[in-house]
């Protein structure tokens, strides 16, 4: 199926991983017919974005943990009657796409604030393979092949403590023209400002090569962190977290 058929049924919703997607660089597309679509899902990494008419067929593939993103309220219904339970509601929040907002010199600040004991640094082999090996960083990496499939892709800035990797922004999605930002730090390591400093660093760099590092908010802590670096908050959105599902033959 050629994916502009089911593309369509996504105009108007203004999502980085969407774009990453239709434009063929990350995800897969699923529609209810190859031919005409009428229902789509596309799914980039954990998350998978709903449009069209509401189609229970199209869950059929999803079992584990996922996000669930529905692009309007009849969706909405279809997702919490098929999986109960399994499906938690919550807000997520879209941050807007503006160029040219960033205060660079405000960004520069943060990184050179930076305790001496911490080290920034972008990535590179070894800091790609030190992410893929823990569970709080997986995601930093998860959705490139390997290093080489990053390297040629991908941007990361990363923070060493003796060494070790404690705190990282990378893509998670990269459409054409820029990137979608994830950033994790170890948990022992958080509420220090490296989160900070790593977004400012990947937001730099990213507009040094011509990229727009674009954001999506999990949660209201990730709105803060967003509006520190110079974002603003566009509209809360639903999304389901579907957790431990098993497909029921």
């Amino acid at each position: 199926m050629s994916i502009e058929k089911g593309a369509t049924l996504f105009d108007g919703w203004d999502e980085a991983m969407i774009w990453s997607c239709l434009q063929g660089h990350m995800g897969k597309m699923i529609t209810d017919n190859r031919v005409n679509p009428t229902s789509a899902m596309i799914e980039v990494g954990d998350i998978c974005f709903f449009a069209g008419k509401p189609d229970s067929r199209l869950f059929q593939s999803l079992i584990g943990s996922k996000f669930l993103v529905p692009k309007d309220s009849s969706w909405e219904i279809l997702i919490e009657s098929y999986f109960g339970k399994h499906a938690k509601k919550f807000w997520r929040y879209a941050i807007k796409k503006e160029p040219n907002i960033f205060d660079q010199e405000k960004l520069m600040g943060y990184i050179m604030a930076l305790d001496h004991g911490y080290e920034v640094k972008l990535f590179n082999e070894e800091i790609f393979q030190m992410a893929r090996s823990e569970d709080w960083s997986a995601d930093l990496c998860s959705q490139f092949k390997d290093y080489a499939d990053y390297e040629k892709r991908a941007i990361g800035a990363a923070i060493l403590h003796n060494g070790k990797l404690v705190s990282g922004a990378s893509p998670y999605a990269v459409y054409n023209g820029g990137i979608e930002i994830e950033i994790d730090t170890k948990p022992e390591y958080r509420q220090k400002g490296l989160a900070t400093v790593c977004g400012a660093k990947l937001i730099l760099e990213c507009l040094q090569r011509k990229l727009y590092p674009s954001w999506d908010a999990h949660d209201m802590r990730s709105v803060s962190l967003a509006e520190k670096l110079g974002y603003h908050m566009d509209h809360p959105y639903v999304t389901y977290e579907l957790t431990d599902f098993k497909k029921v033959d």
